[in-house]
Parts: structure tokens; sequence; C-alpha cells
């Protein structure tokens, strides 16, 4: 069952599926789980996938499970009517995900008033299903600890 949400953009262009490890990410989401191609012999994450990777040049590279946190890099309002179905503006925002510096992704941030999104804030994937596509948005993380003063 797929729980609403809150300030997500109208959908209508999807991405075509390829099959193998260069389609995983988008179908990753049916179990909840969010997957990025890694590198099998040095460990770096690589997304978008590549069937190489750009630090040792291994081959062995496969969709591996991230614990889906992740921290919002930047942000913004998207207000521009870019297609006839926006009533309402979103964010769209850089997560940078919680396993490895730079590894980023462009995404939405949703269940959340615009006016609590904040560079820094802790983020949780959450899933949108689309027909054969499971889109990776993100929300607040409920279970993160507030940064504290130094």
């Amino acid at each position: 069952m797929t729980t609403p949400l809150t300030n997500a953009p109208p959908r209508r262009y999807l991405p075509a599926i390829a099959d193998g490890p260069k389609g995983e990410f988008w179908r990753s989401g049916e179990d909840g789980v969010l997957r990025i191609t890694r590198c099998q012999d040095c460990r770096l994450w690589i997304h978008p996938h590549v069937d190489a990777c750009r630090n040792c040049h291994s081959r062995d590279v496969k969709p591996e499970p991230l614990s889906g946190l992740g921290t919002v890099e930047t942000w913004t309002i998207n207000r521009q009517p870019w297609w006839g179905d926006l009533k309402q503006p979103y964010a769209v925002a850089i997560v940078t995900l919680a396993e490895q510096p730079g590894l980023n992704l462009t995404t939405n941030i949703v269940n959340c008033a615009f006016e609590d999104i904040h560079i820094g804030l802790p983020v949780r994937v959450v899933f949108e299903n689309i027909e054969d596509v499971w889109l990776p948005l993100f929300e607040p993380d409920p279970g993160a600890r507030p940064a504290t003063a130094a």
C-alpha cells in the first residue's frame, strides 16, 4: 500500500526501464529499499549506474541496498508550470546519501512544509509508485537527532 504524499509534484514523464542493473534503481523501491550500484572491488557507490567503476575501473559493479537516509544539500521550490497539471509548487532538492560523501540524488522533498526545509535537514527515502517505476523521494527523518550547537 502506498501512503499519499504531500507536496509531491504531478508526474507525467517516467523513465524507460532498462533490463539489468541499469533499471534496478527504478524498480528497487517496490520492497521499500533504495538500491544503487556499488563497485564490488573498491566498494565505491556509483550513481547513476555505469558498467565500470570510475575509481578502480573494475567491471564488477552491481546494485546494493542503502539505508535510505540522507541530508539536504540544497533545494528550491518549483513554481513554474512546465506542464498543464501543475497547480501546486513542489520542492526539488539535492540529497547526499549517508553512505558516501558526494553520493547525491536530485529528488523531491515531500511530506514537509516548505518553510521547514533547510540545508542540513536529515531525510529518509519514501517511494512513489507509478506504473512499473518506484520514484525515490525524501521526507524529513523523524528519527534523526537534532543538530547541536558547537
